[in-house]
């Protein structure tokens, strides 16, 4: 148990929405360009990345839509920008990968989870392609039916 406690302080932010709404075919760790006062709101959890999504721009790749909330007693001579575009540090490979991934029809790539790899922020990104809503209808009839067997399995164990 004690492992598991750690492995979950590390995580800032999940994007669960992500695997519900998308097949993940591929993940990978990239680093994000952040200042001082996002990083003070990344300590208290004060970060959303549930409706955002990277773009790729002049050859770069950019988070947008992340909302990191403002602390309050941030310095007051720093103009706050919650939604700001934040750069995403990978190197050229991994970028060309990523591209040549993206421009395939119906797929687009999405932060996964937000969390801490020695002192330093990550994010979890992941190439995803779109689940119509009969996929996900079958998602939520294979979770249910591991569930039933779980409690099957934990009864017939009494």
């Amino acid at each position: 148990m004690a492992k598991n406690k750690k492995d979950n302080s590390n995580t800032i932010a999940l994007n669960k929405k992500a695997r519900h709404d998308y097949f993940i075919e591929q993940s990978l760790e990239a680093g994000l360009s952040l200042l001082g006062w996002e990083v003070k709101s990344l300590r208290e959890n004060k970060v959303q990345i549930k409706e955002s999504y990277v773009i790729y721009k002049n050859h770069e790749l950019f988070l947008f839509g992340a909302h990191i909330s403002p602390l309050r007693s941030a310095s007051s001579h720093v103009e706050c920008d919650p939604i700001r575009t934040r750069k995403l540090l990978l190197n050229k490979l991994e970028i060309n990968r990523l591209r040549e991934k993206i421009t395939q029809k119906g797929a687009t790539v999405v932060p996964l989870k937000l969390y801490w790899a020695r002192g330093k922020v990550k994010l979890e990104i992941g190439v995803a392609k779109g689940k119509k809503a009969h996929d996900k209808r079958q998602d939520i009839k294979e979770r249910d039916w591991k569930l039933d067997k779980a409690r099957a399995l934990k009864e017939s164990n009494r």
